[in-house]
């Protein structure tokens, strides 16, 4: 990473509150990174005993679906040693280089509870080990992965086989020889079907309550990223067009229980939906390596009920459901959450003035681009709103009626001061 380059700026002051950013991830690590750049002290606050936690629980097979050259944070660019497609691992040691070079402030084994609002328009972080912080401005940056998610499915306790969540999957070896069923059709799914198939397992099943679209990373040497990022610019049907694109090359499934959507690519990405880069899948879904079945209703005994009213009793079921973004908790009773529990808005709003999140969009085009922008935009807002903040309270307090009369008092007390000189000095 030699030919990386550090934030030019001054040695962020030490004040008596910094910036606390909670999550040692790419997002909490970039925006770190770019508060110190402006000189803007920042502690980041991480649960676990190292940065990219959620990275290192990753299943070893994973890979990025972006460029490694767009999937950079500021100031530290990939190496070429990583390839185009950077591995989980390769991301890993990437985000330990990235901390390092930037001598970024970070307290590990730090979990936060609840953030509130604190007097002197200051923030206070309830944490484990019964700590109690203040700071100016706190980012949340926790990340979608926070905590896995398990649908409430009719008969589950019953199960007898094994049950894991895909975050506890780290690769085929265990399951070697053995009747697996995977639930859910997203990239986590889809991959970890793939690798089961190819790992050894006797038998692999692809629960499907939503098919996805299957696309490939790059079509002709051009990256299915490149056009999600064009494809934000232009009308959405022709967005739906170009993403299709890259469906050149992965068969039609239909006949093998896994039909293509009838919306597009870019319009499902925009409903939260977005495609699968995979070509692995297709190839062993044809060869009937993966089986799709229909989606999971419930469990019964040693059985797994299906949508369509079939009943399978495989010896495993990796159920790769996604996560919460375990925020409710964090935040309760300041009105920032949507229903389902996202930010309301990524700026801080006026209830909650110097509270920032970041990372938790989904857009079509990369996460770790977005994540790059996005620090850049919160290390902006961060000073500039706290100085308008307190310029606001500065004014209000001279507009009080105690402003009014401390600003007398300190008259009558100058004019008090300055008498003796005046009658003293000679005639």
């Amino acid at each position: 990473m030699t030919d990386a380059q550090p934030f030019t700026a001054p040695t962020p002051a030490h004040t008596v509150h910094p910036v606390y950013v909670i999550g040692g991830g790419p997002g909490g690590l970039a925006v770190a990174a770019a508060l110190r750049g402006r000189g803007v002290r920042a502690v980041v606050l991480e649960k676990a005993d190292a940065v990219g936690a959620a990275w290192r629980g990753h299943y070893d097979r994973l890979r990025l679906t972006t460029t490694r050259r767009r999937s950079a944070l500021p100031g530290v660019p990939m190496p070429r040693s990583f390839g185009r497609w950077a591995s989980r691992a390769d991301l890993v040691r990437y985000l330990d280089k990235y901390a390092e070079f930037h001598e970024l402030e970070i307290v590990t084994g730090v979990e936060v509870a609840r953030i509130s609002p604190a007097e002197g328009d200051l923030w206070r972080l309830e944490a484990s080990g019964g700590r109690k912080l203040t700071g100016s401005a706190v980012v949340v940056a926790t990340g979608w992965n926070h905590t896995p998610h398990l649908p409430e499915w009719p008969g589950r306790d019953t199960w007898t086989g094994t049950f894991l969540h895909a975050s506890r999957y780290r690769d085929a070896r265990p399951y070697e020889g053995r009747d697996v069923l995977v639930v859910g059709a997203g990239a986590t799914g889809c991959d970890l079907a793939a690798d089961l198939a190819e790992g050894g397992a006797a038998r692999v099943r692809l629960a499907v309550r939503t098919p996805p679209h299957l696309l490939r990373r790059a079509t002709l040497g051009w990256p299915a990223q490149r056009s999600a990022r064009l494809a934000r610019r232009i009308p959405v049907r022709l967005a739906d067009a170009l993403l299709r694109l890259h469906r050149i090359g992965v068969p039609d499934l239909s006949a093998h229980g896994l039909p293509r959507p009838a919306d597009g690519p870019y319009t499902r990405a925009e409903a939260g939906r977005p495609p699968v880069h995979t070509t692995e899948l297709a190839a062993l879904v044809r060869r009937g390596a993966v089986e799709p079945v229909a989606a999971v209703e419930a469990f019964d005994g040693a059985e797994v009920v299906l949508a369509d009213g079939a009943r399978i009793a495989p010896d495993t079921v990796v159920a790769a459901t996604g996560y919460r973004r375990g925020l409710e908790e964090l935040v309760d009773g300041l009105g920032l959450l949507t229903p389902d529990g996202a930010p309301a808005a990524l700026a801080p709003r006026a209830a909650a003035p110097g509270l920032y999140f970041t990372g938790f969009g989904d857009p079509v085009d990369g996460a770790l681009r977005h994540l790059a922008r996005d620090a850049a935009r919160t290390a902006q807002a961060v000073p500039r709103d706290r100085a308008r903040l307190l310029r606001a309270r500065a004014k209000a307090r001279r507009k009080s009626p105690a402003g009014t009369a401390e600003r007398q008092g300190a008259g009558l007390k100058a004019a008090g001061e300055a008498g003796p000189d005046r009658d003293s000095a000679p005639a």
